[in-house]
């Protein structure tokens, strides 16, 4: 008998199930997440006389995989400029958002008779939101292009990375019993550290890698090749201690970067989907009906905490950010859940054998509860806005929008610190890390293989310290002398006034940051370092080489990170248009589409909608402000902005298709008819005649003169005694040749 492997059946099992319940969601007009959990509780253990999942250890290694699929999904979707353009404002609400959250789970811990360690954790699990489950949710509701929800997206992000904070935090509480500000500080630093690394060294490897191997790209080479790229980030970002959907997300932000970001996105949907059901199940299968019963008055206060902090925690960031009302409250019915994150913390507590054995299955029913409620969170969001703004008093929404206008105004001159941030630290911050990394990978990887070579001594040390110092003179030279780019004429004369300092505490920077790294390898006091020092010190001074070199990667690096042309140019333009609530949204004309072969006046977008078309997208070129007589094509790339109210409508629109007339051989096929003296076709043109329109079909072939004209011209003039053969509706073509009386039969 041949055996079939539990994986195998359990994923049968899973799929069938999770089928069956999504399609009665689908009927009953619910969301498909909800379907999906239902079919993790059906094939659970917890549900008696269904089919049980055996293996879960092996489904959850599938959920792991659904999870890092998402994530990368994710990534491709919002690009490390989209993070860019909400990052203060991400930082502002995720940061308020979870120092709330984690305060008011240890208060309510407290206040339920639990130990500090319990309530502390508690708080930790609360702050953190579901990535998965707001993604699927607003892919399910068509919501990607409203504004607040890039937000969502950048504030989901950031809860991901300080979530490996609080994991290292807890570690360090839940062993000592005291904080470490120290560890907490390297931490962060060692994370900020490998964003900056993987977000420059991706920028400029990975778009140009594409680049060389785009001719050698079909649908089934990308896939693979992403993915790829996809798990190898992977593993890099779990080598260093990080999270391996951090880690998918990255590969997803820099891939999103390249020409082939849109053409990925669509051929990773399917997968996406495939392991997303798989992940939703696995939730699913976590729910304990035993536990809810029990804890229920627990779980009860729990899911509350969780839906009214997390909406007045994360909505008050936002506003405080500099979001509207709406949008704020937007953001905080989007967010008010508990995610992936925060089973990992309560793992944490369990492990570490430092929390009470109940707080895990109350965090996984909270979750599942949470869970059902979002999508209906997210769908009501707007109508609850309508509604609140309605309630709120004239004063306090004026004085609101005044603060928001307030904070996303850029008035006035930068002070000069920031002017020398602007101007000088970017460039040095990015180019100290480089050279950072370049030392690192030396003395951790290159070192050991020299060694095995030439063996640990004076040989090896000078060799790997000149090969190092070659390579990172580039970027020294940059810390050294790099000069400023896009400044204004004032800002550079405000600049020159202190360029002596500034040149000499750059270079000083530089050769202290060479000295520290000569030293981990040559003593700087020995002959051989101070003329390993001094050759560096001539090559910084005269910079040719370097300037070269480092010229040639900074052109490569920003033509990477400059991207679509749409992307930064255009766009740029509307970013002041931002307290105005209106966003820009790109729409993808379907060759169905009822606006295909429309001018842009006759489509009659700006009179019904109140949008603007603002660029057309066709292949690789864009058509910036393109005037009313434009005529729509299909597959034209529509950049249109207005606000997310218009934006919604608009959608609707552009997404209604033409219904396609199916014709079968009964109704339409070739006949033939002969032009008689009551022919009322005699003496017209084809174009004249309206056979087109009359017979929803053309003219193919004439028979004059036993001569046989094929595709005739719309200018010939029909004759006496023609035969035409024509390709169309044959009842109608009945009706026309009823109008012959001598017709010749077909």
């Amino acid at each position: 008998m041949i055996h079939l492997p539990q994986l195998i059946q359990d994923l049968g099992v899973i799929l069938v199930t999770a089928a069956i319940v999504t399609i009665l969601c689908k009927k009953l007009k619910q969301p498909v997440v909800l379907g999906y959990l239902l079919a993790g509780l059906l094939v659970s253990p917890n549900i008696p006389f269904m089919p049980t999942i055996k293996d879960t250890s092996a489904v959850n290694i599938w959920a792991e995989i659904g999870v890092i699929i998402l994530l990368f999904g994710l990534g491709l979707e919002f690009s490390f400029k989209k993070l860019a353009k909400v990052g203060r404002t991400a930082t502002i609400t995720a940061s308020f958002e979870i120092v709330s959250v984690i305060a008011l789970g240890y208060v309510v811990g407290q206040m339920m008779g639990w130990n500090s360690m319990d309530s502390i954790f508690l708080g930790a699990i609360l702050s953190m939101s579901s990535t998965t489950i707001i993604v699927r949710a607003v892919d399910e509701l068509g919501l990607k292009s409203k504004r607040f929800v890039s937000l969502v997206f950048g504030v989901l992000i950031i809860e991901d990375i300080v979530a490996i904070l609080l994991l290292v935090l807890l570690s360090t509480v839940a062993i000592s019993q005291t904080f470490s500000g120290t560890e907490l500080l390297s931490s962060s630093a060692r994370l900020g550290f490998f964003l900056i690394l993987w977000f420059v060294m991706g920028i400029y490897l990975v778009p140009s890698f594409i680049n060389r191997i785009r001719r050698f790209l079909n649908d089934e080479t990308i896939l693979v090749v992403s993915l790829g790229l996809c798990l190898l980030m992977v593993i890099i970002a779990t080598q260093v201690g990080f999270s391996p959907a951090l880690g998918a997300f990255i590969m997803g932000s820099l891939l999103a970067e390249t020409r082939e970001g849109e053409r990925i996105e669509k051929l990773i949907h399917p997968v996406r989907d495939l392991f997303a059901a798989v992940f939703f199940v696995s939730v699913g299968m976590l729910i304990d009906l035993n536990v809810l019963v029990e804890y229920r008055y627990e779980v009860l206060i729990v899911t509350l905490v969780t839906i009214v902090g997390k909406f007045f925690g994360t909505g008050l960031g936002a506003l405080i950010s500099g979001n509207s009302v709406r949008h704020s409250t937007q953001v905080g019915m989007s967010m008010a859940q508990i995610g992936e994150f925060s089973f990992i913390i309560a793992t944490l507590g369990m492990t570490l054998k430092v929390t009470s054995p109940f707080l895990y299955p109350i965090a996984v029913a909270a979750s599942a509860v949470t869970t059902f409620t979002t999508p209906y969170m997210i769908k009501f969001a707007d109508p609850f806005c309508t509604w609140l703004e309605a309630k709120i008093p004239t004063p306090a929404l004026n004085f609101v929008a005044r603060y928001q206008a307030a904070v996303q105004s850029e008035g006035g001159k930068p002070g000069i610190a920031k002017l020398l941030w602007r101007a000088f630290g970017f460039r040095v911050l990015i180019n100290t890390i480089v050279v950072v990394a370049i030392f690192l990978f030396a003395e951790k990887i290159v070192l050991n293989m020299i060694v095995e070579v030439l063996g640990y001594g004076f040989t090896s040390s000078l060799l790997l310290t000149v090969s190092a110092l070659l390579i990172a003179a580039p970027f020294l030279w940059a810390i050294s002398f790099g000069q400023a780019k896009s400044l204004s004429e004032e800002d550079h004369a405000r600049l020159d006034k202190l360029s002596f300092g500034i040149q000499l505490t750059r270079g000083f920077f530089a050769l202290i940051l060479a000295a520290v790294f000569i030293n981990g390898f040559l003593s700087i006091n020995s002959l051989a370092g101070i003329i390993v020092f001094l050759v560096l010190a001539v090559i910084l001074a005269a910079s040719r080489f370097s300037n070269k070199v480092y010229s040639k990667i900074e052109a490569r690096f920003l033509e990477n990170l400059e991207g679509p042309k749409h992307d930064d140019k255009e766009a740029k333009k509307f970013s002041s248009l931002v307290p105005w609530d209106v966003g820009l949204a790109e729409f993808v004309i379907h060759p169905n589409s009822k606006l295909v072969g429309m001018t842009l006046m006759e489509s009659k977008l700006k009179e019904s909608f109140g949008v603007s078309v603002t660029i057309v997208q066709r292949g690789d070129v864009n058509y910036v402000a393109p005037d009313r007589n434009w005529v729509i094509m299909s597959y034209d790339k529509l950049f249109i902005i207005g606000t997310d109210e218009q934006l919604e409508k608009i959608k609707q629109v552009l997404d209604e298709k033409v219904p396609m007339v199916e014709h079968d051989e009964e109704t339409f096929g070739l006949k033939s008819m002969r032009l008689t003296e009551t022919s009322p076709l005699v003496g017209k043109s084809i174009r004249d005649s309206g056979l087109r329109h009359s017979i929803s079909g053309l003219i193919v072939g004439i028979e004059r003169n036993d001569k046989r004209i094929l595709n005739p011209d719309s200018s010939m003039v029909l004759e006496l005694g023609d035969l035409l053969w024509v390709v169309g509706d044959i009842e109608k073509v009945k009706e026309i040749k009823a109008l012959n009386t001598a017709s010749e039969p077909a």
